[in-house]
This record gives structure tokens, C-alpha cells and sequence, in this order.
């Protein structure tokens, strides 16, 4: 429970833990942002951390010259397709085996829930995953595990990381400093952390739209 609010504290706070990084830090604040968004998409077990809150932030201290916009775009691009990369062959070689058995740090319930939304959108859903929460991480996993081929899976890949590293970053580069948002940054993480499960929460509704429709068609 402790590790829970400190994740909580540390999501929504998330300027101020990143200003004492940088500060007592410095150019090795690249190496931590690195990590942290390869293991939010590489590692299975790691599907709570920041990514979104985190790029939207370093992109705003990147605004203000404490990052350098290209080499922080860079580092994070890179993290993000590597962590993809690793999580596909994870996925690859463990096999079905993830969802036949209960294996321990793997929720099935997650896995079940990426593979029938990558069952329905096929390949962009590597794309349109990096901007859905847990989804993120498990979507190259239920890739690995599937039928996609590694050359397809590279594509949506490379093009995902591009776009979810730049969009958050560039975000926080220039709109990141403006007072208002300054003042609101917690209620601005919120938002931004609300905004990236929305389409979690239509794909739900929709399903269960779905579930209750055929009882009805049934009859």
C-alpha cells in the first residue's frame, strides 16, 4: 500500500521529483529518463509507471533549457522502441503459455483485454497502444505472442515510439511553461493521465454494449 501512494505521490508531483533529478543529476537525468520509459514499455511487470506524465514533463523543464528537446526526443524514442522491441520477443518466446497458466507478475485479465483489442485493430494497434495505459506495455507482448511477423512489428513500432515520445514531449515543450498551466500542474497530470485511459473506457463501454445486445438478439 505504501508503494502505491508513493508511486501516486510521485505521478502527480512529477515536476518537482524531476527538478531535484535534474538538478543533483544533471546530464544522467537522460540515462533515468531512458530507463524509465524502456521499462514501462519493455517489462510486463512494470505497466503503472508515468510514461505519458513523465515525456509531458521533461518536455516542459526541456522548454526552460534544463533538457535539451532533441537529445531528451532522442533518448526517449529510442527507450521506447527498444522496450517494445524486448517486450515482442519476451511475448515471442514464452508463447501461449502466458495465457494458458498463471504465470506469477503476469494478470491474464490484462492479456486477455490487449489481445482482443490488437484482435481488432491488427497492426496499428502497436501504434494506437502507446497511448493507452497498461495497454502499452502489454500490446508488444500479445504481438510477440501472436501471429505478427517481427518485420510488420517494427514498422508500427518505430512509428508508435515517434509519435508518443514527440506529441507528449513537444506538449510539455510549449504549453508545459504557461502560468496557468504552471500553477495547475497536478490537476494537468490528472488530465493528461484521464485523457490517455479515454479510450480504455470506450473500448469497455463498447463491449459491454456489445454483451448486452446479444441476450436481447438472442431472445
Amino acid at each position: 500500500m505504501e508503494l502505491i501512494q508513493t508511486l501516486i505521490d510521485f505521478i502527480l508531483h512529477i515536476d518537482q521529483h524531476l527538478a531535484d533529478i535534474i538538478q543533483t543529476y544533471g546530464i544522467w537525468t537522460y540515462a533515468l529518463l531512458f530507463l524509465i520509459i524502456f521499462m514501462e514499455t519493455g517489462v510486463v511487470v512494470f505497466p503503472f509507471l508515468p510514461g505519458d506524465s513523465l515525456l509531458f514533463a521533461a518536455g516542459t523543464f526541456a522548454g526552460i533549457g534544463s533538457l535539451n528537446v532533441w537529445i531528451l526526443w532522442g533518448v526517449c524514442f529510442v527507450a521506447a522502441v527498444l522496450g517494445d522491441t524486448v517486450n515482442y520477443w519476451v511475448g515471442n518466446k514464452i508463447g501461449p503459455r502466458a495465457f494458458e497458466q498463471d504465470i506469477r507478475f503476469l494478470k491474464k485479465e490484462y492479456l486477455e483485454k490487449t489481445e482482443q483489442f490488437y484482435q481488432k485493430h491488427g497492426g496499428k494497434t502497436i501504434i494506437l497502444a502507446r497511448f493507452v495505459p497498461i495497454v502499452r506495455t502489454f500490446a508488444p507482448f500479445v504481438a510477440g505472442v501472436g501471429t505478427m511477423k517481427y518485420s510488420h512489428f517494427v514498422t508500427y513500432n518505430v512509428v508508435g515510439g515517434f509519435l508518443w515520445t514527440g506529441i507528449f514531449i513537444w506538449l510539455g515543450y510549449f504549453f508545459g511553461n504557461i502560468p496557468f498551466v504552471q500553477e495547475n500542474f497536478e490537476l494537468v497530470i490528472v488530465v493528461i493521465i484521464l485523457i490517455s485511459v479515454v479510450p480504455m473506457v470506450i473500448e469497455y463501454v463498447r463491449s459491454k454494449a456489445k454483451k448486452e445486445e446479444q441476450p436481447s438478439a438472442a431472445g
